[in-house]
């Protein structure tokens, strides 16, 4: 059993509040879809494809959900517009279930000899320190011992912003001077955290899309050297993504998936926006496990992602 699985009232009511404005987005579609129609037809079909592409779903992830749809029609026989809503549901939980693998849990961290490395990976932007700074939150709430490091050199901002979050979560931060090696940094902080008995290790590393391989070479150097303190590690290589950039999330994904090989993904900002439908698309197209998704500014809302909760917020009440 992971860390932070437990699914309370109040994390389905943040839910709930954040996925509100895609909720509405994907009801009007959805309304229009079926407007004046009894019976999921061809022509129903159609329109759902539409919605599901213009709710950045993404093309082929919409093509999977209405081929299986189309299967259930043909299964069942005769599928009406209001059981469409039920249907849409089911499916789309199918599909998350089938690319994580099964239920998705937070990060196994008991039970371990040194410390649980994760190395957070991602454009700038997107969130990423903010997401290593709640979750540094929720690891010492649950009574870890946690390490920072702060290996995105190359911008003072990073440096900062993640000791003020260091700081506002009461924990150590690992840093060197501006412009230092990156694998300089990791190596640091995990020789800090094994001889002071740290529980896990949150790594930030350079949020920058240059040349992919500059990315991979950097990627690459800062994983061998942590090898050297701590063999197994990373543990975790965890790619954050702005859900609010809809596509652009897509490329992102896809470019990162090239330079390193990451293990889940971290959705953030989908209170602020229309376009939660990415994180189908992008479990889908990736097969990387979403695990957590942001839902707010608040210390506790960075949420296990919950597939059966996240489709009932978004579909309930349709």
């Amino acid at each position: 059993m992971g860390i932070f699985s437990f699914f309370s009232k109040e994390k389905k009511e943040t839910l709930d509040k954040g996925l509100q404005k895609t909720k509405e987005n994907v009801f009007s579609k959805l309304t229009r879809a079926v407007v004046g129609k009894s019976k999921v037809d061809d022509e129903v079909l159609d329109n759902l494809e539409e919605a599901l592409i213009t709710s950045d779903v993404g093309v082929d992830t919409t093509l999977r959900i209405i081929e299986r749809i189309q299967q259930r029609v043909a299964r069942d026989k005769y599928v009406g517009t209001d059981e469409l809503n039920r249907v849409l549901r089911d499916e789309i939980c199918a599909l998350l279930a089938e690319n994580s693998g099964g239920d998705v849990e937070g990060f196994s961290i008991e039970g371990r000899q040194g410390p649980y490395v994760i190395m957070v990976v991602g454009v700038n932007g997107v969130g990423k320190t903010t997401t290593i700074g709640k979750l540094a939150y929720q690891f010492k709430e649950a009574g870890k011992k946690v390490y920072l490091g702060a290996a995105d050199t190359f911008r003072a901002a990073a440096v900062e912003q993640l000791v003020v979050w260091g700081e506002r979560v009461g924990v150590p931060v690992i840093k060197q001077n501006m412009g230092a090696d990156p694998a300089s940094v990791a190596y640091d902080t995990l020789a800090s955290a094994k001889a002071n008995g740290a529980d896990v290790v949150i790594i930030d590393t350079a949020g920058r899309l240059h040349n992919k391989i500059n990315l991979m070479n950097e990627l690459t150097k800062i994983k061998n050297v942590m090898k050297k303190v701590v063999p197994d590690a990373p543990h975790e290589v965890l790619l954050v993504l702005d859900g609010s950039t809809g596509q652009n999330a897509f490329e992102q994904a896809k470019q990162f998936t090239k330079a390193t090989q990451v293990t889940s993904l971290a959705i953030t900002k989908l209170d602020g926006t229309a376009k939660g439908g990415v994180v189908i698309g992008i479990s889908d197209q990736f097969k990387i496990p979403v695990k957590y998704i942001g839902l707010g500014e608040g210390m506790t809302d960075l949420q296990l992602f919950n597939r059966e909760e996240f489709v009932d917020s978004l579909f309930g009440g349709i």
